[in-house]
């Protein structure tokens, strides 16, 4: 009896054995749907659950991304993670945050409504919403335990993802080369994202040729095929509302057809019911996570059968590689129009560095920001312990752009902006940009600029300025009657600038220069026979040092600023016949913090005095109002009319509460102190109890043309309040 037992145990060993070599291959097929993808990661909750190990992944689009990071060794659980913390209005804006854009790419984006190409006298439109550098930086990072395999079936999971060749209309299957572009490629949707190039071949979601890689994924030596559809029927044209819809519709009119006959080759057909979702549906991922798990728990029967009974498959969690970088060299393709060190200097780390990919990511999304290059890519090389970085940059080819504007404030009333601008002009790595505002105010903006990385950088700006307001007394030397606080002018500042500037430490923007100023101040309203208070030349030379890490200009969450410079006045025409040479040193700093959920503080502090001889009252610090765009030694201050009050010296601080009581719109608060008065630093006056003050509430909305802003503000030393208006960015 023994003898036997012992032998039926032996065959049921051999038994298993056998079974265990003839264990059959899993495929898992995902098709492409945009967020309806998200049904995918459900679907491998599941999956996980019943312990089934999937062998072969084959994906189109979304299909692409959720395979690309399972074969790349995540489980589902970190998958749904990293979906649950992406910001996918970022991500299909192509976010570029504003800390990575230098001080003239900070201002475009501050400055101009609108944006367009302009190559042959003809204006174009943009190619896509989104050029799909955010989405690569992210996939990037979060390939890089793999960032070293070229060849896919030597992923954790063998992979292969599908793109449409735009030029050709034929299929391009993805299997070699970098995973991140691959996967970037396949879910390049039409209009939302640019193509990509990949071997010369242009890309675009692989969704328009073949939406369900099913004989590709078998290729690979599937034996069983689990397949997740989670395209839409067809629509009728009561659902047709938008561009997004219309353009899905196309791309699918041909794979629903193709997609009758893989369902009868699929082994389990897993159909989330998605219909209720589009493309763009990111909001609402956790009900399409759920739907996908709902259609994987309707066929579990089919899903149990596929997991080895005796051991059910647990996939690990990916233990992510470190985050460091040692970078011995920086490899660029030749570029037409910029130099190597260029391109090194916006990156911000040099060769034999040692960096992270956090700081990586922010070198690329520097290069970016500068709008120069239609693509980026980047590779990594082993170089013994180390590795080199290969970036590849395709050269914008449009070099001039139109660009729009408009604004309104109380002091220079209402402005149509008009820009254009051009890369290219005269040398390499140059840009010239040229601002016509055209409205009550006509003024003008010229700026030739020529970006030579780690080394110094020139420049050359013109500018003129204008407006007619009431203003305070001490901007001129004229005795006024007694009573008399303020005077009406005609106030013209032409200025032209030639400067040098470089990076100090990585972060500090120095600079300096010569300027040469003509001002000119005139008063039709004194009972004087000469109305010109001031037609003069001024000369002189400045130096700076500026930083800036705010999120948002005008609506800050986080960050710091600090701005410097001292400006000595040399020379004169000297129209009034008093002048004698002079210098101005002012700074301004300001922090952001958020206190709790959509509360903000903002803190700010700014000073200023003039020392040597005594100044020219025109380059007083004068104090008042809001909204407006700063000019000289101008300064916003709550509570007093615009330009209400100056003197040679003065210290202030400003504190702001903003709250966002729904997206993009804000209530505020705001109190402001000050001292003003000549030269009050020569004395402890600048650290009395203060002279002014001002307070303000307010409304702030974001919008595509900048910020609409009201403010209501009133200061205890004044008899009345005052109402300001700011409509648009700020020129």
């Amino acid at each position: 009896m023994k003898k036997i037992s012992l032998l039926l145990i032996i065959l049921a060993s051999l038994t298993v054995f056998s079974q265990e070599q003839k264990k059959p291959k899993i495929g898992l097929v995902l098709s492409g749907g945009g967020a309806k993808g998200f049904a995918h990661i459900g679907v491998l909750k599941v999956l996980e659950e019943a312990g089934v190990k999937i062998d072969f992944i084959g994906g189109t689009s979304m299909g692409a991304v959720v395979g690309g990071l399972y074969a790349s060794g995540y489980n589902a659980a970190q998958i749904d993670s990293i979906f649950q913390s992406t910001d996918f209005n970022q991500l299909l804006n192509d976010f570029i945050p504003r800390t990575s854009k230098n001080f003239y790419e900070k201002r475009n984006d501050e400055l101009y409504a609108l944006v367009l190409p302009f190559n042959k006298f003809k204006i174009g439109i943009p190619e896509a919403l989104s050029s799909g550098i955010y989405n690569y930086n992210l996939l990037s990072r979060l390939t890089r335990n793999v960032r070293h395999i070229k060849d896919f079936n030597e992923l954790p999971i063998p992979f292969l993802c599908i793109g449409t060749n735009i030029e050709t209309g034929k299929e391009v299957l993805l299997n070699k080369g970098n995973l991140a572009q691959a996967i970037i490629a396949s879910s390049a949707f039409p209009s939302l994202f640019a193509p990509v190039e990949i071997d010369g071949k242009l890309l675009v979601d692989g969704g328009v040729v073949n939406n369900y890689p099913i004989e590709e994924v078998r290729k690979l030596g599937a034996d069983i095929i689990i397949g997740v559809d989670v395209q839409n029927d067809l629509l009728d044209r009561t659902k047709l509302k938008d561009a997004t819809r219309i353009l899905v519709q196309i791309t699918n009119l041909k794979s629903r057809e193709l997609m009758k006959q893989n369902i009868e080759n699929t082994d389990v057909y897993i159909k989330p019911d998605v219909r209720n979702y589009g493309v763009i549906s990111f909001d609402k991922g956790n009900e399409i996570i759920r739907k996908g798990e709902e259609a994987t728990f309707a066929v579990y029967e089919k899903v149990k059968v596929l997991a080895d009974q005796s051991a059910p498959y647990r996939k690990p969690k990916l233990k992510v590689v470190s985050d460091s970088l040692q970078i011995r060299n920086i490899n660029n393709n030749e570029l037409t129009n910029y130099t190597r060190d260029y391109v090194i200097s916006k990156l911000r780390f040099k060769p034999g560095t040692k960096t992270s990919y956090s700081d990586l990511l922010k070198g690329i999304n520097n290069l970016t920001a500068t709008e120069n290059f239609s693509t980026i890519s980047y590779s990594f090389e082993p170089n013994e312990e180390e590795v080199d970085l290969n970036i590849s940059l395709k050269e914008n080819p449009i070099k001039t752009y139109l660009k729009f504007g408009l604004h309104y404030d109380n002091l220079f009333k209402s402005g149509v902006l008009i820009n254009l601008t051009r890369k290219k002009t005269l040398f390499k790595n140059d840009i010239a940009s040229l601002d016509i505002v055209l409205g009550d105010n006509i003024r003008y903006n010229l700026d030739y600029y020529i970006e030579n990385g780690f080394n110094l950088s020139f420049g050359f700006k013109s500018q003129f300025n204008q407006f007619n307001r009431n203003v305070s007394k001490e901007i001129s030397s004229l005795q006024l009657s007694p009573g008399i606080n303020t005077f009406n002018v005609d106030f013209s500042d032409m200025t032209n600038q030639a400067y040098f500037q470089s990076l100090f430490v990585q972060k500090f923007l120095i600079g300096g220069g010569v300027e040469l100023k003509f001002l000119k101040i005139k008063s039709e309203t004194l009972a004087n026979a000469d109305p010109v208070i001031d037609k003069s030349n001024y000369t002189s030379l400045f130096g700076y040092m500026k930083f800036d890490s705010f999120d948002n200009k005008y609506f800050p969450k986080k960050g710091w600023y600090f701005s410097g410079d001292i400006q000595s006045y040399l020379l004169s025409s000297n129209y009034t016949g008093d002048f004698k040479p002079f210098s101005i040193a002012k700074g301004d700093f300001g922090i952001a913090a958020s206190l709790f959920k959509n509360a903000t503080i903002k803190v700010q502090t700014d000073a200023g005095f003039s020392f040597g001889n005594k100044s020219v009252p025109f380059f007083n610090f004068i104090l008042g109002g809001y909204g407006f765009n700063p000019i000289n030694n101008f300064k916003y201050f709550y509570g007093y009319d615009f330009l209400s009050i100056g003197a040679n010296s003065y210290i202030k601080s400003t504190a702001t509460l903003d709250y966002e009581f729904y997206k993009k719109n804000h209530l505020n608060f705001s109190a402001n102190f000050a001292n003003i008065g000549d030269d009050i630093f020569q004395t402890l006056d600048w650290i009395s109890i203060p002279k002014y003050s001002g307070y303000a509430v307010g409304y702030g909305m974001e919008t595509v043309i900048g910020p609409i802003e009201i403010k209501y503000s009133w200061s205890p030393e004044t008899p009345k309040g005052h109402t300001w208006f700011s409509v648009g960015f700020i020129f």
